[in-house]
């Protein structure tokens, strides 16, 4: 089996990219740079060197603010532009950070789950969950059953 070959991004491969997203986002025509500029918070010269595709990589602090301009997941950008490589973002959604089950507690923390009654029902859900997946994920009823 052949694997493909990873994409080299370079500094002139980001800068091909960038307009071509810049256009899709409606950064045409005169002034398109100079707003693009003034919207993601740089001096135009700067993008102006990053879309000529000279003298490196951007500066990764002009990176997010790319990224937010756009409307482009981050990552996408850092690797656009050599920052991260395709295979540390396959190693990322590998990888597991934290193994051990997150805990009822805590995912209603994290999903913003602050009242006493909504983190009862919340832990009643899970439960309910919980109960579910250890009987084998037979959730039809017996009218169910019977129909098909």
């Amino acid at each position: 089996m052949t694997q493909d070959r990873p994409i080299q991004h370079t500094p002139a491969t980001f800068a091909a990219w960038l307009r071509t997203m810049m256009e899709r986002r409606g950064y045409t025509g005169v002034g398109s740079q100079g707003r693009f500029a003034k919207d993601v918070g740089m001096p135009g010269g700067n993008l102006s060197r990053i879309l000529r595709g000279v003298g490196g990589p951007p500066d990764i602090r002009t990176l997010e603010p790319i990224a937010k301009a756009l409307n482009i997941p981050l990552i996408e950008v850092l690797v656009r532009a050599s920052v991260l490589h395709q295979s540390d973002l396959d190693d990322i959604h590998e990888a597991r950070l934290d193994p051990t089950p997150i805990s009822t507690e805590r995912a209603a923390e994290e999903l913003g789950i602050t009242s006493p009654e909504g983190r009862q029902t919340f832990e009643r859900m899970v439960q309910g969950l919980r109960l579910i997946e250890a009987s084998g994920s037979d959730t039809s009823t017996p009218r169910d059953r019977a129909s098909g």
